[in-house]
């Protein structure tokens, strides 16, 4: 015989928690999230990219002649002065004279010894028939005027004389070569390497075209240079510009006269700037992770007050934000709460414990943040991070 279930009030307890609990664990349960506030305040729209200070002007001092460098007394970051000899060079040594070498050198001597002798005896035999010319037409002329000899013979002897006196012009030119020759023959056997002379050596002096500092040192020791190659690099490092490249795609998004903000340089505060030049030429870069980036050279200029910016040098590492859009009173919201709807922009507003999906119109953009034209109101609290479980009208809490 069954007993009725009022009598038995623990049976039904159970029964009654069971049913409790089943509906507790299937009512849907609150969804934990993160709020922040639609606030106004300033916003600004940078590009940002890492760059490097260079000097303005700077100047590479090659060697004028070939020779030999002397040891460079100067390190780098020196001051120089404009016009100041910087190193000399001296000319290079002969080669040394191998025995057939010299034995050749020592005929060329003497041979242009005897063809000095030679032009020098030619030279006096021309002299000596000069002054026998002339003497022959003094004596010729008086004869002429007595009409004992006609005037073609005397015009014969007139020119004989021209004749004489070129001929004693010529071999005295012969004898200045032939004595030229002779000193280039010694001078080839004399300046040799390893010859001793007391002659100076002539050293070309470089000097330096600018006021400013030593930026590079290719080289320093003593050693034989080319003509062209590269001694030393000066520059004025107070006169600075800085060097950014940037993505093709955001470069025409900047035009002269940007202002740009140079952070982590050093010092306490940002510095200011102005983009002087974009380049229109672009280049390939391997990014960090091995994508190829075409990237565009910008030229930016120091605004700040030089005293703030001294302390930089050729070659600094900076940061710069080249400021794209800027205002001081804008209602925004994370990036991370906008979410995609129909083709647009949308975000999850708290109102009385439930989340209320509203369609917004979004302006400016950071990485970050985000300007809220239409669609929310300064106060409201939105969902950051909106989870796949948020849905319009569903019931949250505060994490």
């Amino acid at each position: 015989m069954r007993l009725p279930l009022r009598k038995h009030p623990g049976v039904i307890a159970i029964a009654v928690l069971v049913i409790g609990l089943l509906l507790w664990g299937f009512w849907p349960q609150p969804v934990q999230v993160e709020t922040v506030a639609v606030i106004r305040a300033p916003l600004t729209v940078t590009i940002e990219e890492e760059g490097r200070t260079r000097v303005l002007d700077r100047y590479v001092i090659s060697a004028p002649v070939d020779g030999v460098a002397c040891r460079i007394q100067m390190d780098v970051g020196d001051n120089i002065e404009q016009g100041q000899t910087l190193l000399t060079i001296s000319p290079l040594e002969s080669k040394v004279l191998d025995p057939r070498s010299r034995a050749e050198a020592e005929a060329r001597v003497a041979s242009a010894t005897s063809a000095l002798e030679l032009a020098q005896d030619q030279a006096e035999s021309a002299k000596a028939s000069s002054v026998y010319y002339n003497s022959e037409v003094k004596r010729l002329r008086s004869l002429e005027e007595k009409g004992v000899i006609s005037k073609s013979a005397y015009d014969k002897a007139e020119m004989d004389v021209l004749t004489a006196n070129a001929t004693l012009r010529s071999t005295y030119h012969a004898v200045e070569v032939a004595r030229y020759e002779l000193e280039a023959a010694e001078t080839a056997l004399k300046y040799t390497a390893g010859t001793v002379t007391s002659d100076p050596a002539v050293r070309v002096p470089v000097v330096s075209p600018i006021t400013g500092k030593i930026l590079k040192m290719p080289r320093k020791c003593e050693g034989p240079v080319r003509t062209g190659e590269a001694l030393l690099e000066v520059g004025d490092p107070s006169i600075l510009e800085v060097e950014v490249d940037v993505l093709s795609a955001d470069a025409v998004k900047i035009k002269p006269g940007m202002k740009v903000l140079f952070d982590r340089w050093g010092g306490e505060q940002p510095l200011e700037g102005i983009a002087r030049i974009i380049e229109p030429v672009g280049f390939t870069k391997i990014s960090a992770l091995g994508v190829e980036e075409q990237r565009v050279l910008i030229i930016a200029d120091f605004t700040s007050p030089p005293e703030l910016w001294q302390r930089l040098g050729d070659g600094y590492r900076v940061e710069a934000r080249f400021v794209l859009w800027q205002d001081d009173n804008v209602l925004q919201v994370p990036a991370s709460s906008l979410f995609g709807y129909n083709n647009g922009w949308a975000v999850f507003v708290v109102e009385n414990g439930r989340a209320k999906q509203h369609d917004v119109e979004v302006g400016q953009r950071t990485g970050l943040i985000a300007q809220i034209l239409d669609g929310a109101k300064e106060g409201e609290a939105v969902i950051n991070h909106p989870s796949d479980e948020v849905e319009d009208g569903r019931r949250v809490t505060q994490r």
